[in-house]
């Protein structure tokens, strides 16, 4: 089992920036990669950005590509997302997950909360 704590929510204005932190902890050593995803009322979940676990290889949604970044520091456990020039339309819960390996995500965090102000 691996277990996720997402940190670093908040309420910004338009144009500002936040770091989301995700830490892992438990059957670490199993993690194919990590994402985060998001989840706006009303809205379905979505992908944002993943990075594999060994190589770093990252991946990122059209609406966030060149402002969001993912990266992650294997020695704490962590990964972290980078958002700047943050928009309205970015309002959401933010998920952090895990998975073993390609397909679907087997861990997730709790969300933590994002809200951009216009």
């Amino acid at each position: 089992q691996v277990q996720l704590v997402e940190s670093g929510g908040g309420l910004v204005q338009a144009g500002a920036s936040l770091r989301l932190s995700c830490a892992a902890s438990g059957d670490t050593f199993s993690i194919y990669s990590m994402g985060w995803f998001r989840q706006a009322p009303g809205k379905e979940r979505e992908f944002v950005t993943h990075i594999t676990w060994s190589g770093g290889r990252t991946y990122y949604a059209d609406s966030v590509k060149g402002r969001f970044t993912i990266s992650r520091d294997s020695a704490k456990n962590t990964v972290y997302l980078q958002m700047n020039s943050l928009k309205p339309e970015d309002t959401a819960i933010y998920y952090c997950a895990a998975r073993k390996s390609l397909g679907v995500y087997d861990y997730w965090g709790q969300g933590t909360q994002v809200t951009v102000s216009s």
